[in-house]
């Protein structure tokens, strides 16, 4: 059986899950894997990039999108050559993104069954709302069937109009590998608690909790928390940014740091509103740290079981005292990364994947 993975946007998570899926797809037995990303993916040009079998130019900007989108229709025909060429027998979008209706028409010329994983049931506030909702909303109409990666979000697609008469899958998200050497054990430093929330810095990951629950702490000199990630100029920064010990680095965070980022910490704090599930966790967990969560969302089956996962309320006095009981702890269980984690979900997903998707290609009907 072959694999074709896309995911054609430039940063952040989605070219990362598209490659450690194809990865993990091309570990099994008598299964093969073709990798396609944008060809301005930020994965690719870094020094551990994978082995994208089609990267795809797509676009650099609002103009750009404009005219690939105006374009596609005359781009089918030869995409679904190239689709032809690498003959797959299904396909999975690893997350959606702008230019999927295109590939949505590759892959019905082309009679390829295919799937998409869907990681958000709706946007979350500070997302653009509209824009985003209607290409998935598309992506998911077009597609045979959605994988979801939490019971959460599962949940909450089954509603949704657009997932009618989709067979709906549910995944795992294994942790993601950003560096292959040992990073060094939290608490090492044998100075203050480094406390890290990095990521996406938008009003549902909850940082006016996190400023609320530092300014009950108050001033204290075993715990350092610094906070990293791109977004805009959010009022509940401007107050973490006045507390002592707070540090804000208000910038795009590519993939290559994730590591140094992780062997900073000692913990890595997810002060939610509302999640979905959370790409990070699983990879701090990996990565021998803490991970405090607010038990919202897909939150908490992701931290089920992780004997160094902590859950508290939203509510900035459980936060505050889940953070203070950090403090009193010694550092935190060593763990054993798990080589074959994506392997063995790729194989439950392809278990899934060849049921949902199996059907004689002359009956394929295309895009409804």
């Amino acid at each position: 059986m072959k694999l074709l993975v896309w995911q054609w946007g430039r940063r952040g998570a989605g070219p990362l899950l598209a490659a450690s899926l194809a990865a993990g797809f091309a570990a099994l037995p008598r299964t093969e894997a073709a990798l396609s990303l944008a060809a301005g993916a930020e994965l690719l040009a870094g020094p551990d990039a994978p082995d994208c079998a089609w990267p795809v130019a797509t676009y650099a900007g609002p103009a750009g999108l404009a005219v690939r989108a105006l374009a596609a229709p005359l781009l089918v025909a030869g995409l679904a050559r190239r689709v032809a060429a690498l003959a797959p027998d299904l396909a999975l979008c690893a997350m959606p993104a702008a230019l999927d209706g295109m590939m949505a028409a590759t892959l019905a010329r082309a009679r390829v069954p295919w799937a998409v994983i869907v990681h958000d049931a709706t946007p979350h506030p500070g997302d653009s709302a509209a824009f985003v909702r209607l290409i998935q909303a598309r992506t998911m109409r077009r597609a045979r069937a959605l994988v979801a990666l939490s019971r959460h979000v599962a949940a909450r697609l089954a509603g949704d109009p657009a997932s009618a008469g989709k067979t709906l899958l549910r995944a795992r998200l294994p942790p993601f590998v950003f560096e292959v050497a040992p990073i060094p054990p939290p608490r090492a430093h044998g100075g203050a608690l480094r406390l890290l929330c990095v990521g996406r810095l938008r009003a549902y990951k909850g940082l006016d909790l996190l400023a609320d629950a530092l300014a009950r702490l108050g001033p204290r000199d075993d715990l350092a928390v610094r906070i990293v990630g791109q977004g805009p100029a959010l009022p509940a920064l401007a107050r973490l940014r006045a507390l002592p010990g707070v540090v804000i680095e208000r910038r795009w965070v590519p993939e290559a740091e994730m590591a140094a980022l992780l062997a900073w910490a000692d913990a890595v704090v997810l002060p939610y509103r509302e999640a979905s599930q959370s790409g990070l966790a699983p990879a701090a967990l990996a990565a021998g740290r803490w991970v405090l969560a607010t038990a919202v969302g897909g939150l908490p089956e992701q931290l089920a079981g992780a004997p160094n996962g902590r859950l508290c309320a939203p509510e900035p006095d459980a936060l505050a005292a889940a953070i203070t009981a950090l403090l009193a702890e010694p550092a935190p269980l060593p763990v054993t990364p798990d080589a074959a984690a994506w392997r063995d979900e790729a194989a439950s997903l392809r278990a899934g994947l060849e049921a949902a998707l199996s059907g004689r290609q002359d009956q394929w009907p295309g895009i409804q």
